[in-house]
């Protein structure tokens, strides 16, 4: 009885489907499955973008990487400074570390000759001494050597402490440099990102797409000659700023580079004055503080023009509203109007 209890409490077994039914069955499941993976697959793509923006989005990126790498030539020219002042350190400790053991081994011979000679009393050799008067002459002699001795054993100590200081400067210098080179890498990673992400997007234009991106920005435009109609320049010096930014036409932009034969915005701005004798800052933002400020109306050949809010991009003005710059990755050193980006400021150098 108890067995058969046992056998009426348990639950039936399922039946498997087969045949027909299992196929019908397997159908239903993978018709089910792909439904689902074709909603999930609309719910994550994301919109087609237009040329438009595609070309507003790009934009934003060029100029965000613009502003990544004067963030980066800054730091570069900081890190730059921070080696020069480290190595300068290290050569100073060397120099005076050599100095030092020169100083200690004069010291070193004559407390050796002391030792040696220093074992009877003063006292007693001037009694056992042949001569009398000659002995004390010596003695006078060796206590101005002594006290020239001692004002030497000083001059070691000072220049211990000294190269000691000398160190914990190279130390902190060095400190400056480690935390310059990681800001450099992460400036660096921010650039290449952006401009990574840029031509990811414009990989999805179609050829006819591409051409009228490029001709909108002068992506494919490098007109070597000069604008009809451009004003003189005010003196000498800009006008050879000028003549040296009609030789870069057409070379190409690339971030960080000073020339001569790629350049950067501000690395050709920077370029252009130094062909003309006068050293200027590396970055957009110092370079806007490196001379006279001049209104929109006021500009002249040879002033520096500055745009976007964050003052994060530079050409040199030629007149007649036309500037020449260096865009941006993919677009050589041209002719523009300065009304193509937003206006922020300008500098008259000399």
């Amino acid at each position: 009885m108890a067995a058969q209890r046992k056998a009426a409490h348990r639950k039936p077994k399922q039946r498997l489907f087969t045949g027909p039914a299992a196929r019908t069955a397997a159908s239903l499941a993978l018709a089910g499955a792909a439904t689902a993976t074709a909603f999930e697959g609309a719910a994550q793509a994301e919109p087609q973008l237009t040329p438009a923006q595609v070309k507003a989005k790009v934009d934003r990126l060029y100029e965000d990487a613009e502003i990544a790498t004067e963030k980066y030539n800054g730091t570069k020219e900081k890190a730059a400074a921070a080696e020069k002042s480290l190595d300068a350190l290290r050569d100073e400790a060397a120099r005076r570390t050599e100095r030092l053991n020169t100083a200690r081994n004069a010291l070193g011979s004559y407390a050796t000759a002391q030792y040696r000679g220093g074992g009877i009393d003063p006292g007693v050799r001037l009694a056992l001494s042949s001569d009398p008067d000659q002995y004390l002459a010596r003695a006078s002699y060796e206590d101005r050597a002594l006290d020239r001795q001692a004002g030497a054993l000083n001059g070691v100590r000072r220049q211990m402490s000294q190269i000691a200081q000398l160190r914990a400067r190279a130390e902190n210098e060095l400190d400056v440099l480690i935390s310059r080179r990681a800001e450099l890498k992460k400036h660096k990673d921010a650039v290449r990102a952006k401009l990574a992400d840029a031509q990811k997007l414009l990989a999805t234009l179609d050829a006819d797409q591409r051409a009228a991106y490029d001709r909108s920005t002068g992506s494919a435009r490098a007109d070597r000659s000069a604008p009809r109609g451009l004003a003189a320049a005010p003196n000498a010096r800009a006008a050879q700023a000028v003549a040296f930014a009609f030789t870069a036409l057409g070379k190409p932009y690339v971030w960080g580079a000073t020339g001569p034969d790629s350049f950067d915005c501000s690395g050709l701005t920077q370029a252009a004055w130094r062909a003309a004798g006068v050293s200027l800052p590396r970055t957009t933002y110092s370079q806007i503080d490196a001379g006279t400020r001049v209104s929109r109306s006021e500009l002249a050949p040879g002033d520096l023009v500055f745009f976007y809010s964050g003052i994060s991009h530079v050409g040199l003005y030629i007149g007649g509203g036309q500037m020449i710059h260096a865009p941006r990755p993919g677009a050589p050193v041209r002719v523009a109007p300065i009304s193509e980006m937003p206006f922020a400021g300008a500098t008259r150098v000399a």
